[in-house]
Order: structure tokens, then sequence, then C-alpha cells
């Protein structure tokens, strides 16, 4: 049987070089790896989201917040139990210094950047707000910076603002008019290390160690999503790629081993040290093992005015896959 021809759209990072090099391919496919990037274009353009659900490619990357949106609403989309993309929401939290911030009770009555309302790190920021700090994310209001990629009309008295034309996030937090911002990647000021931003927490780190242990889980925010016409087709292909995955994973792993195969001085130390302040594998695959992170985060979505009912777990995956 010839191999079936399908496109795969991932961001390029070091878990994905074995599918961009070749080295990892699924049996049975004729795999086109598209780098397709979401906030910074890739090789084959950006809004990998945006351009998933409207069908553009076979298989990709694709948050988790709008995959769930999806699913409530009845889209063509069903995915594996794969997470290529994971953050805690402490570190990616940051504010105006000179705003009077101290900690995330100083942010009720504020008003909030986000990239929208239904990033996967801006639902799992909301949430860790409530549920981990006590800070109830109805008062404050959420400023956007673009459209939401599944449209939803957001519950009764929730404060969203849409950032002026032609205005960007930084610049309102650098001005003052916004306080603070949360982000999946640092904003330009900080990363210039201008002093009127830091982040909320001080040691950030502590934070997410902190909430590793007690949950046991580093956030999800990424799911693998086909096309449910090419899983109906080639129902062999969820397993395909799902092994493929956890291959590449490995692969990837053992780059580490050259203590110079990332740029950073430190890396292998690092990796070793992430290995024994969270796991040997903080990165698992398959839905036993991602069951909490995914009821809490199913939780946070649905509270937020997302999803129309909680999903369960099993509903979001292919059904050959559900016993991994």
């Amino acid at each position: 049987m010839a191999p079936v021809a399908l496109t795969l759209a991932l961001e390029h990072y070091d878990r994905h070089l074995p599918f961009f090099d070749g080295t990892v391919v699924p049996e049975g496919v004729d795999l086109t790896v598209l780098n397709v990037g979401q906030v910074f274009p890739g090789r084959h353009g950006a809004n990998r989201h945006e351009r998933i659900l409207a069908g553009e490619f076979d298989a990709g990357e694709l948050s988790l917040a709008s995959y769930l949106m999806a699913r409530d609403r009845g889209l063509p989309f069903i995915a594996i139990p794969v997470f290529p993309r994971r953050l805690f929401s402490p570190s990616r939290i940051y504010v105006n210094a000179a705003a009077g911030i101290a900690a995330p009770a100083d942010l009720v009555g504020r008003r909030v950047g986000l990239n929208t309302y239904q990033t996967t790190l801006s639902v799992l920021v909301k949430g860790d707000l409530q549920h981990e700090y006590g800070v109830p994310w109805r008062e404050i209001t959420w400023v956007v910076a673009n459209a939401e990629a599944v449209p939803f009309e957001p519950p009764p008295g929730v404060r969203i603002e849409r950032v002026p034309p032609g205005q960007r996030l930084d610049a309102l937090l650098l001005e003052g008019a916004i306080q603070a911002v949360a982000l999946p990647h640092p904003p330009r000021s900080l990363q210039d290390g201008d002093p009127r931003v830091r982040r909320l927490f001080a040691d950030p780190r502590a934070e997410e160690q902190a909430y590793f242990r007690r949950h046991g889980y580093w956030p999800i925010m990424h799911v693998i999503a086909f096309k449910e016409a090419v899983v109906r087709q080639h129902p062999w292909v969820a397993a395909a790629f799902l092994r493929a995955f956890e291959q590449a994973k490995e692969v990837a792993l053992r780059y580490y081993d050259d203590p110079n195969w990332s740029r950073l001085a430190w890396g292998r130390l690092y990796l070793e040290e992430e290995q024994r302040q969270l796991a040997p594998d903080p990165w698992p695959n398959g839905l036993a093992r991602n069951r909490a992170n995914l009821e809490r985060f199913i939780a946070y979505a649905y509270e937020q005015g997302l999803l129309r009912r909680p999903l369960a777990p099993e509903e979001l995956f292919v059904e050959s896959t559900l016993a991994t």
C-alpha cells in the first residue's frame, strides 16, 4: 500500500526537529512537515491556530483552548494525546514597575493585557489567579490585542476591551495605560532590560516548582489535532503519529547528551536540575498521565464562558488512543 500523503504544521521546537530533518516519520505516511509559527512567522508563515481551524492542514499543533472550543461547537477536528507545548503561569505575568503591584491580589481592579481572552495561556492565568492565589479574575479588566480564533459570547459582567487600533500591549504597559500583561512570550521591553517592566513574582521559578509539587504536572498549552476526515479515512494514522511523537521526544532528549548542543552554557546542567526539580519526564503524552491536567483546564475554560458544558477528556481524542 502506498504511503498516505499528509501535511503537519508545527512550531520549530527542539522536540520537533526530528520531524523537520526527517529522522522521524510516522509509519505509512508520506509526511510534509511545515514550519508554521503562531506569534512569530516560520518558513511557512504564521497564524497556525487559525489556519488549522480553517482546514488548511491535515494535522497540526493547535491551542488547547481553541481546540476545546472547536470540539464543543462540533467543528470537524479530533486530537491525539500529544502535548507539544507547556507553560506555567507565574513567570508569564509582567507588570509595570511603577503600578504598585507587589502581589497577585494587587491586580484586582487593574487593566491586564492578553493576546486574546481565549489564548490557552490567558485561560490558565485567569484560572490560576483565582484558584491558586484567591484573585477573582472577573474583577480585572482584560485588554486583548487580537481577534478571537473561535467566536464566543463573554459571560455577563466580564470586562473585555480591545487594544485601540495601531497600539501595542508593550507600549500600553510602559505608559501605564494597562498595569500588567500575561503573555506566552516575554514583552520586548523586558527582553531589552527596560526597568519599567518586571515579572509579577520575584522568584517565578519557586512559584512554578511549588505548583508542580501541588498538582504533579506542567500545564498543557497545545495538542496535535487532525481533520476528522483524515482519521475517518485512515484510522491507523492516530496511533502512527502518537508513536512518532514519542520517538521524536526521545531523539530530542538525546541531543542534550552533548553538553554543547544548546547555545546555553549550562544547558546540560539545567536539564539535570529540571529532572530533579520536576520529574524525569515532565513532557508525558497519553491520556492517563494527563487526565488531571486536562480536567483542571477544562474546568477553567467552562468557568470563563468558553465552553457550553464541561467536556470529558475522553471526548477530546481519537478512540484508539484513549487507553494511553
